[in-house]
């Protein structure tokens, strides 16, 4: 099983610290409601995780929520209210969100807000070490002392001074000297601190996080891809530092972003589709089915039409596990057999080559194309049943539930209904009207298919 490491640029071998993967990705900051680019990045990691635990491993899955930041606070004092009102009111959205794409729960949600303590306590150990400088009431890393600093993003320390925005503080060491932990401004939330009252700066939290909740060091650390520079850099140069011990992280993973309109998909630039705002289009089934038809660490441009063409797909793997009536008692041809045994191993193949979802997906519609060609050719639901159960678990290891989405259910009892009208006015040899009617669901995306045991229905391929 081979993964690639963002910090040695290649694939490399998974080889676990433990019998248990400790796996960390950062999460979201709640200031407003999540998008469509956070799914993506939910729905890989959980891919991730769930693959993991097929293949027998058991995963320790930590998230973090970035619940006092800057944007939250401009906000909240925008709405006139509480920072941490408002990052509560829009966590608990993001669960809603989570579920509803059938992400699986983490083993913990940790808050920035719940570990003051062991920030407070890394940030003093780094002073100690010569890691970190206090200066009115801030507490600032000192880079120059790491002489790491840069190897994930793969850039020295000069050409890192070179390309990037920093902040403009006279009182700084180094232009690239990053906060540890913020001076209290009038009218913002702060803890006390040896340093004076104040907050977290945005990198510390998830070293703190992971030291308390896995330890000191940890199997996978994941995000996307935005964050390899500064957050994840910032994060091995003071995690590194404090506890002395190299690699804080193992392997690092990254996705690509999802983009709309050729842009990164953002918050702050308010180019984005909400995670709800496209769960009332699509499917959840629809909506993982289009992010995992790339691979994960390539950029994805979010389109109507790309999701909906996910929808039909979903569709037809939705079709070939449900059951229909056939009457030739025939049980499992040889060639399904092999098909199915076939598409495990490729599954199983394409996987462990870098989780490459999108080779996955494909063994899907190829078992879901024998299934139907069985079925065609009359095997009995017995016949299929090995297969159509090989078809569900592999297509549940990608989080995909192929179930009827709650808002089509509606319209089954209404398909049935004209079903029933139809094989009446056959019988009353009506063909002509039989005949439109078939025609006017064809039209509507309804495939309607006369077989000696009965008269079945299915979404079109």
């Amino acid at each position: 099983m081979k993964i690639y490491n963002t910090l040695t640029a290649r694939e490399e071998e998974f080889v676990p610290y433990g019998e248990t993967v400790k796996m960390y990705v950062c999460g979201v900051t709640p200031y407003s409601d999540a998008h469509v680019g956070h799914a993506m990045s939910a729905i890989v990691f959980d891919t991730i995780r769930r693959y993991l635990e097929f293949r027998g491993f058991r995963v320790h899955f930590v998230q973090n929520f970035t619940d006092i930041d800057d944007k939250i606070i401009d906000r909240s004092n925008r709405l006139g209210i509480p920072a941490m009102d408002l990052a509560e009111r829009y966590i608990g959205e993001f669960y809603v969100d989570l579920a509803a794409l059938h992400i699986k729960p983490a083993t913990s949600y940790v808050r920035a807000t719940s570990e003051i303590d062991e920030i407070i306590r890394i940030i003093s150990r780094l002073i100690d070490r010569g890691f970190a400088y206090p200066i009115e009431g801030d507490v600032y890393f000192r880079v120059t002392k790491d002489p790491d600093y840069g190897k994930l993003s793969h850039r020295s320390l000069a050409d890192l001074e070179a390309g990037a925005r920093v902040e403009v503080d006279p009182r700084k060491e180094s232009p690239m000297d990053f906060a540890l932990w913020k001076g209290a401004k009038p009218g913002e939330p702060s803890w006390p601190s040896p340093w004076g009252p104040g907050r977290p700066g945005w990198h510390i939290e998830c070293s703190a996080i992971v030291l308390d909740q896995l330890g000191p060091q940890i199997d996978i650390h994941g995000g996307g891809a935005d964050l390899i520079f500064p957050h994840h850099e910032n994060e091995v140069a003071q995690s590194e530092s404090s506890t002395g011990l190299i690699p804080f992280a193992k392997y690092w993973v990254h996705n690509g972003l999802l983009q709309l309109g050729g842009e990164k998909m953002s918050k702050s630039l308010g180019n984005l589709v909400t995670i709800k705002e496209a769960l009332g289009q699509f499917s959840a089934d629809a909506i993982r089915a289009f992010v995992l038809s790339s691979h994960y660490r390539k950029p994805l441009s979010y389109t109507d039409e790309g999701v909906a063409g996910a929808e039909r797909g979903v569709a037809r793997l939705r079709a070939a596990v449900t059951p229909r009536p056939d009457s030739q008692p025939l049980g499992e041809p040889d060639d399904l057999a092999t098909a199915r045994r076939v598409a495990r191993e490729r599954f199983v193949e394409a996987m462990d080559d870098d989780f490459n979802t999108a080779s996955a997906l494909a063994q899907l519609f190829e078992l879901a194309k024998e299934i139907n060609r069985a079925r065609e050719s009359g095997v009995t639901p017995a016949g299929v049943a090995d297969a159509q159960a090989t078809l569900l678990q592999l297509a549940g290891v990608l989080g995909l539930t192929l179930e009827e989405p709650k808002e089509n259910l509606g319209a089954k009892p209404f398909i049935d209904l004209l079903l029933t009208v139809r094989q009446e006015l056959r019988t009353a040899k009506q063909f002509a009207l039989a005949d439109r009617i078939r025609q006017e669901l064809e039209g509507l995306g309804v495939v309607v298919e006369d077989r000696a045991g009965g008269t079945t229905w299915r979404p079109a391929r």
